[in-house]
């Protein structure tokens, strides 16, 4: 059937809107939801019996650490972890939210989880931080983190306290160092 010019355009014009509308809804065959997998890990690392995974995010940012004097050895100074500073980044490379010291995670839908450390692996590379098992103590929110039960630190690169010598001259110094990390969020 043949329309005129302006009745192509209006057909075409509602094409355009519906496209748009199940692109944003996730029916155009790009789902909000993406399939995330558990990592392989080793023993220490997995998650208990029972949860699954609902969110990996992809960390870049720096490991903050401070000179400070050792209590346990007078006159000597070390570099202290103080704390993350990491954009959370998606499996489309888009930026979802952050992370920060607790260590503590908070997507850009308001909901947020802080963890603790219940087992650590040195993982496959010497140079970067090591892979971490965290438990949540707490969220907040009712975004995709609200109901967060463990969270998984792999794939991490950089981020390991600094080599220079740490000493009286240099007390209080931070030192950023870059790094990345995968977070996989369990419920």
């Amino acid at each position: 059937m043949l329309y005129s010019d302006g009745m192509d355009r209006a057909i075409s014009s509602v094409s355009v809107r519906i496209a748009a509308l199940l692109t944003m809804t996730g029916c155009a065959g790009h789902s909000h939801s993406h399939s995330v997998r558990p990592p392989e890990v080793p023993a220490t690392l997995q998650v208990p019996s029972g949860q699954s995974p609902f969110l990996e995010a992809r960390a870049s940012g720096v490991q903050i650490y401070q000179c400070v004097s050792r209590p346990d050895a007078p006159g000597a100074f070390g570099w202290v972890f103080q704390a993350p500073e990491a954009t959370l980044i998606n499996h489309r490379g888009r930026p979802i939210g952050r992370h920060y010291a607790g260590p503590t995670w908070e997507l850009s839908d308001g909901s947020r989880v802080a963890g603790e450390v219940v087992a650590h692996d040195p993982g496959p590379d010497p140079t970067a931080i090591p892979w971490l098992l965290l438990r949540a103590k707490s969220a907040s929110g009712t975004g995709r983190l609200s109901d967060t039960q463990s969270i998984q630190r792999v794939r991490t690169a950089g981020g390991v306290a600094p080599s220079a010598p740490c000493s009286a001259a240099a007390e209080r110094t931070l030192v950023r160092v870059p790094y990345s990390a995968s977070y996989v969020f369990y419920r």
